[in-house]
């Protein structure tokens, strides 16, 4: 069969790789056209358009690039009807992917999506609409099959795909060497707005700690240039084995929101999670998001287990104090260690990949009968 898949960030590169193999261990004949990234074309997928021209995030920045996100959506829609697969399977990226699933539906093409838009912070009206355009609906996160079932709405949980694919990088690449000195990762994105606004402040808590080696992981997608140019002559690595790698060997982390708070996680690293945004973009989405927490690991465990710095609390005094607590055997440290391993067992250790492909397979052949 044939498959179009749609990611526009780096996670969703990560999970449609994944996913894309275990379409090729299921159906030997699978034909996979998508946007996405290097890992989605590395497993054998044909890449269309690459995340690095999609991620436009924030109301305002959207605003700004409106005709270029227009005109990403008018090819989208003639490549697909030019390929014609048997199932459209969009990955999270909601802004892009509920337009392309509204006109794929009025075309009769199956809709699956994998990884919920999280409907259940803001615009949880848009329920109506999933109801309506996709024919399958597979969520990740342990509260979100109730979330839709308040809607009436049958969703399938597959379990969450970071766990299969933290377990399949250590069990196929071998372990770094043990740094000379305590590392403290920084890991402030995958896009170039994020890197600038976080980074900076990341970078102004270096000093402070002169017994730690500071390491940044660069995006695959980003220059070089840009992370040079920020780091000038503070004295900062810039990892070259990878983000996973790097968690391996790392003390401590300090993490943009996103993905690579639970990777973070995962890994059994302590972290600061750092948020800032267009003040403007912030303001909006404090008036329209619903959530308690911004990083996925407070928002699964319902619990403050790591702290998150917003805005103006994303600051050097700020930062360099709670980095501080998580450098030494503190209470916050016990605690965190503790949570993590809860958080373990609450996502556990399925093949979210393969259930995954199983229902896009079974859903595309029911649909196309």
């Amino acid at each position: 069969m044939k498959y179009y898949i749609i990611a526009g960030e780096a996670s969703g590169d990560l999970h449609g790789s994944n996913l894309v193999k275990a379409l090729h261990r299921q159906d030997k004949n699978a034909s996979v056209r998508c946007w996405g990234g290097d890992k989605m074309q590395s497993a054998g997928a044909t890449l269309v358009k690459h995340y690095r021209d999609l991620a436009f995030m924030g109301f305002v920045e959207v605003i700004k690039h409106l005709g270029t996100i227009m005109g990403n959506l008018s090819f989208c829609k003639q490549d697909i009807t030019a390929f014609r697969p048997d199932v459209i399977v969009l990955i999270d990226y909601p802004g892009f992917n509920l337009r392309i699933a509204e006109w794929a539906a009025a075309q009769g093409f199956p809709v699956v999506y994998y990884i919920s838009p999280q409907v259940w912070a803001w615009k949880e009206n848009r329920v109506k609409l999933i109801r309506k355009v996709v024919d399958k609906m597979l969520v990740i996160l342990p509260f979100e099959q109730e979330f839709y079932r308040k809607w009436q709405y049958d969703v399938v949980y597959t379990g969450h795909p970071l766990p299969e694919a933290i377990q399949q990088h250590l069990d196929e690449v071998p372990a770094p060497p043990a740094p000379i000195r305590p590392i403290v990762a920084l890991l402030p994105g995958s896009r170039k707005q994020e890197v600038l606004s976080k980074l900076p402040v990341m970078l102004s808590v270096v000093r402070d700690f002169p017994q730690y080696q500071f390491v940044v992981a660069k995006a695959p997608s980003l220059p070089d240039e840009l992370f040079t140019e920020l780091i000038g002559s503070a004295p900062v690595q810039i990892a070259t084995s990878g983000t996973y790698q790097l968690l391996r060997q790392a003390s401590a982390a300090l993490v943009t929101s996103g993905t690579a708070t639970l990777e973070t996680a995962l890994f059994g690293v302590p972290q600061v999670v750092c948020y800032r945004g267009n003040p403007l973009s912030f303001w909006l989405a404090r008036k329209l998001v619903k959530v308690k927490y911004i990083s996925l690991v407070n928002l699964i465990m319902d619990a403050p287990v790591v702290t998150e710095l917003i805005q103006d609390e994303l600051n050097h005094e700020r930062l360099r104090a709670e980095l501080g607590k998580l450098l030494q055997d503190t209470p916050e440290l016990r605690r965190m260690r503790g949570q993590y391993q809860q958080l373990r067992t609450l996502l556990g250790t399925g093949n979210a990949s393969d259930t995954a492909a199983s229902e896009i397979i079974h859903t595309a052949q029911k649909k196309n009968r």
